[in-house]
């Protein structure tokens, strides 16, 4: 434990996500041993992000303006959305350069031991984007994990009745990886969605 200001500085960059007490430790040293400069540099840009940034009031991405730039893109595919978790990914599908459409974040998924339920999802705000008929497919990509699968089958219930073609990104093994360290699960769905070659 250090002393004054030096913990308080730790204790917050421990609060972010994914940093545990060393790495806190190690970025607080690295802050006090950084040039001034950079350090003012940082605060203002930490600043500027906070006042500048918003979500879009279409689908929910990170934004600087009212609706981002791909729900302004009249180039996007209008018939399909993509839902996703969180902003991040968006980039990482966007990376892709599959998907041609719009996107639809929802800000979480379900996890009712934290007591997440779906009024605390944005899937309220999907609802209007669905009514005047334009959308034709909903492409679920929320993670393959316990509270993605149960947030995708509360969508496809959820949507399943308005006609929509509703489906969900595939899963199984990935590249590069080996059978041998590949779990139960994975494995039984890279055997569900096999395909011909």
């Amino acid at each position: 434990m250090y002393e004054g200001i030096v913990q308080d500085l730790i204790d917050e960059l421990g609060r972010l996500p994914g940093i545990g007490p060393k790495s806190a430790q190690r970025l607080a040293f690295h802050i006090l041993q950084a040039d001034p400069t950079d350090v003012h540099r940082l605060s203002q840009l930490l600043a500027e992000v906070k006042e500048r940034v918003r979500f879009c009031s279409e689908c929910g991405n990170v934004s600087e303006t009212e609706v981002c730039r791909i729900c302004r893109d009249p180039r996007r595919d209008q018939t399909s959305i993509c839902v996703v978790e969180e902003p991040k990914d968006v980039l990482a599908i966007e990376r892709t350069r599959e998907f041609r459409g719009k996107y639809h974040v929802l800000g979480g998924a379900i996890n009712p031991i934290d007591g997440v339920g779906p009024d605390d999802l944005r899937i309220r705000e999907l609802l209007p984007r669905l009514s005047d008929g334009t959308v034709k497919e909903i492409i679920i990509a929320t993670d393959p994990n316990l509270e993605g699968e149960a947030t995708a089958t509360y969508l496809a219930r959820l949507l399943g009745p308005m006609g929509l073609t509703v489906s969900r990104l595939a899963s199984g093994l990935p590249v590069g990886g080996d059978l041998e360290y590949a779990d139960e699960v994975t494995l039984g769905r890279a055997f569900a969605g096999r395909r011909t070659v």
